[in-house]
């Protein structure tokens, strides 16, 4: 009896010798949080939930940073879309000298953006594949953001034309207002920061145009003046464009500011007549990256 007894005492040591010896090896080779319920199945509905929920995390995160990098790469690509190259910073620029002289011109819209005739303007850009610039007065894209967006949205380049569109002189603190404040509402409207500016009625001496410089804008004037204030025939304001266009150019119209009724009426005219005399239309700042290098 005593001999059993002896023998079964060292074999139940054995068996917790071997268990702990076993346990000790899984540990080695099984991923640290892995239980040993896990192992035998036992909770195996939990681990699904776990999982499931840790998948649904993962999913969430990743959609959000791919957002975030289209929006960031979105916004990247409006505020190119909306700026000069530093080489033109502070400068007063008519027109440019293409490489190869190529046949490119820059569509240009003043003192909108206004809720009929810059709406008729865009629908009549998109239906002709055109990229064009607006240069936009604070007051009127605060009376109508929904178009600023739309400008934006459309792949045009946006631009300051300051808050009130006066022509009188100004001092240094209201020039700075009339820039500074028009430009900080295309941000705050449409993500876009521009550097991009033109003086109202292209007056380069009353004070905004210091200003401008000081900041490192630049100015952009026109060499082709469809001189659509005067209110012509759109026959008359076609002809007047067509005269006056040249490779690197740029043509002036508006989109806002008064009655532009005969404005809407020409531009798909002067878009299909520059388009047969073999012209391709870009933004300012596309038509800016052409300049010929000296």
């Amino acid at each position: 009896m005593e001999n059993s007894k002896s023998f079964i005492l060292p074999y139940k040591i054995f068996i917790a010798l071997l268990i702990i010896t076993s346990t000790l090896c899984l540990s080695l080779i099984l991923p640290v949080n892995l239980k040993l319920a896990q192992l035998v199945g036992l909770d195996k509905p939990e681990e699904k939930i776990i999982n499931a929920a840790t998948n649904n995390q993962q999913l969430v995160a990743q959609f959000q940073n791919a957002m975030e990098a289209t929006l960031n790469e979105q916004f990247k690509r409006q505020s190119l879309l909306s700026a000069a190259p530093s080489s033109f910073n502070s400068k007063v620029i008519y027109e440019i000298k293409p490489i190869k002289n190529k046949k490119v011109i820059a569509l240009t819209f003043d003192d909108g953006p206004w809720e009929k005739t810059t709406q008729q303007t865009l629908d009549i850009l998109k239906k002709n594949n055109v990229k064009a610039t607006f240069f936009v007065v604070g007051k009127a894209l605060q009376n109508n953001p929904r178009l600023g967006k739309q400008i934006v949205a459309d792949g045009h380049a946006i631009a300051n034309h300051t808050w009130n569109h006066w022509y009188h002189f100004m001092n240094p603190q209201v020039a700075a207002f009339e820039i500074d404040k028009t430009t900080e509402l295309i941000y705050k409207v449409t993500g876009v920061k521009t550097n991009l500016f033109r003086p109202p009625g292209g007056h380069l001496s009353n004070g905004l145009v210091a200003h401008a410089k000081n900041k490192k804008y630049a100015t952009l004037m026109w060499s082709a003046d469809s001189r659509d204030f005067q209110k012509p025939a759109p026959a008359t304001m076609v002809n007047t464009v067509l005269k006056n266009a040249r490779p690197g150019g740029i043509v002036l119209l508006h989109d806002g500011g008064g009655d532009r009724t005969n404005t809407v009426k020409a531009l798909p005219q002067i878009i299909n007549k520059l388009r047969q005399q073999g012209y391709s239309f870009v933004t300012i700042p596309e038509l800016l990256e052409m300049q010929e290098k000296k």
